[in-house]
This record gives structure tokens, C-alpha cells and sequence, in this order.
């Protein structure tokens, strides 16, 4: 098997659309079908479904992935500290993470690098909330552990590492409240808070429901402390990952499985053109502190509080 046939099967399975595979792998929409046609040829089954509208895996291609993806992820951690020592790493590396979830996972990866490399410093800050690509760009940090997806053409950025159910944060007055779980048509009931400055329009709350009604906008936000401060007070409701329930309890506020709602996804984004040797020896660390994930609060994959 080719590697690129692997990372070409890999991306696509994430992904499950042709173009953003090919944006990610820079190369055609054909080389992509080309790539995974091979490697159905080798493997003698099909692995993806595919319609005119949709991708998606089949059985087979389902438990092809479960079983392969964490052997891919060992050897490009091989990959990436044999790289990182033969090149040498030192100066400093800027880490910005996105929330508590990932700002956990952030500082014990940079503890497993400083360990490694006493040569080179670590420094780690939350990042932007309403503009989260700006000091990215501003070189203020070297490398990001965020929410995906990142669609910027100048900011290389990787696989998934972490994924999480997705729940609503409601006033604990709410009728939601009360519900066992919600559907991403009920949000046309409730006005969702929205993010304040440049944020793209692919990372902003949806705008309609999957049957095409109108959500209601509320007010705007420029953190997640204020978010929850207004969902606690009855102003508007909040779409977000699971761990915020565990990592953000909070008088006033209910937690509700949107069971319809996308994953929420974690990974790391940098500058497409300055993926140092540092950058790749912390991404190796985080990956495996999350595939140690025994000794997290959360798992790979949350389920919903």
C-alpha cells in the first residue's frame, strides 16, 4: 500500500467531501478518486459510498479506518520526532488554544516537549475568540489547537484529534431544559447567541435549520465567559462541545445532546509555509497525550454530559 493511498483514505473518510480532500492534499478532485479507486482495487471492496449529493463510509471502510488510523498516527509521530531531532529544536514555540478542553491537553503536551527539548522554550495563551486566525497570522503564536474546521488558504492545518458530541447550552427556564435531547430543526424555537468580530461565516452559529426554517439570532458575544453569562440569563442559547458542560458548569444554565448536530472537532492549524520542527514535534505530543486518554477527564470521543 502507497502512502498516499493511506493519507488520501484517511482525510477523505474525515472529511467525506472530495473537494475539501483535495484542497488539503493539493492535489485534483481526479487524483483523489484515482488514489482511493487504487486502493479499493487493492482491498477488493468498495470504501466509500458515493451519490451525486454525499460520501460516506461503508461498513468496511468504517472498520478499514478504526483499525488503521492509530498505527498512521504512530508512524507520523515517528515521523514527526525523528524529523525534530535530526534538524535540532530550539528558540521559542507560541501555543494558542482555543478553550479548556484543548488548553488542558496544550499544557501537558508542552510539558512532554520542554522534557524532550530543555533547549527550547514553550509558551502557551488562549487565543481569540471573534477573530481566531488574526494572531496566527500576526506570528504572535506558532501554532494553534482550535476548532476545525480551518478552511484559510494560507494556514496549513491538520487531522482531527479530538472530536466531541455537540449540545445546547439553555437557560435552565428554557422548555428545553426539561427535553432528553433536542434536534437541530428545534433550534428554530430559540434565538442563538452569535460571535462578535471576524469570524469567518463557516465558524458562526447556522442561520437555518436542516428543513430550512430561520434561527432566530441573539445577542452578540466576545467570549465564552459573556456567552454564558447571557445564557444563564435567559438573553439566548448557546451551540458547543460536550466537555463545556463538565469544564463550565454553571448556575442557571442546562446542557442539552443536539443528537442531530455535526461533531465538534479539535486539531492543530499553523502557518502553511513555517511547519518547523518544533511545530512538528508538538503536534506529536499532543497527539499522544490525547491517545493516552486514560489520563484525561475526556475521552477521544465525548459523549455528551
Amino acid at each position: 500500500m502507497e502512502r498516499d493511498e493511506l493519507e488520501c483514505f484517511l482525510i477523505l473518510a474525515e472529511e467525506l467531501h472530495f473537494g475539501r480532500t483535495a484542497t488539503r492534499m493539493r492535489l485534483s478532485r481526479a487524483r483523489v478518486s484515482q488514489l482511493v479507486q487504487r486502493l479499493e482495487r487493492r482491498l477488493g471492496a468498495p470504501l466509500f459510498e458515493r451519490t451525486s449529493r454525499s460520501v460516506a463510509l461503508t461498513e468496511l471502510g468504517a472498520r478499514f479506518r478504526e483499525e488503521v488510523e492509530p498505527h498512521h498516527r504512530a508512524i507520523e509521530r515517528a515521523l514527526a520526532r525523528t524529523a525534530a531531532a535530526a534538524r535540532g529544536i530550539g528558540g521559542t514555540l507560541r501555543v494558542g488554544f482555543a478553550d479548556s478542553l484543548t488548553g488542558e491537553i496544550a499544557i501537558r503536551a508542552a510539558d512532554d516537549l520542554r522534557a524532550a527539548y530543555p533547549e527550547l522554550a514553550v509558551e502557551i495563551c488562549e487565543m481569540s475568540y471573534t477573530d481566531p486566525f488574526a494572531q496566527l497570522r500576526d506570528r504572535y503564536y506558532d501554532v494553534q489547537f482550535m476548532e476545525l474546521p480551518v478552511r484559510e488558504d494560507d494556514l496549513g492545518k491538520g487531522p482531527t484529534l479530538l472530536s466531541e458530541a455537540g449540545v445546547l447550552a439553555v437557560p435552565v427556564s428554557h422548555p428545553f431544559a426539561s427535553r432528553p435531547w433536542l434536534t437541530m430543526d428545534d433550534l428554530a424555537e430559540t434565538a442563538l447567541l452569535q460571535i462578535e468580530g471576524d469570524v469567518p461565516d463557516y465558524r458562526r452559529p447556522p442561520r437555518r435549520t436542516p428543513g430550512g426554517r430561520p434561527i432566530p439570532a441573539g445577542p452578540g458575544t466576545t467570549s465564552l465567559q459573556e456567552a454564558l453569562m447571557l445564557v444563564a440569563a435567559g438573553k439566548g442559547a448557546m451551540l458547543t462541545g460536550a466537555h463545556t458542560a463538565v469544564h463550565q458548569p454553571r448556575p442557571g444554565i442546562a446542557y442539552v445532546q443536539v443528537i442531530d448536530a455535526p461533531q465538534v472537532r479539535y486539531g492543530l492549524a499553523w502557518r502553511a509555509d513555517e511547519r518547523t520542527a518544533a511545530v512538528e514535534a508538538y503536534a506529536a505530543r499532543v497527539d499522544a497525550v490525547i491517545e493516552a486518554r486514560d489520563q484525561l477527564e475526556v475521552p477521544r470521543d465525548l459523549a455528551a454530559a
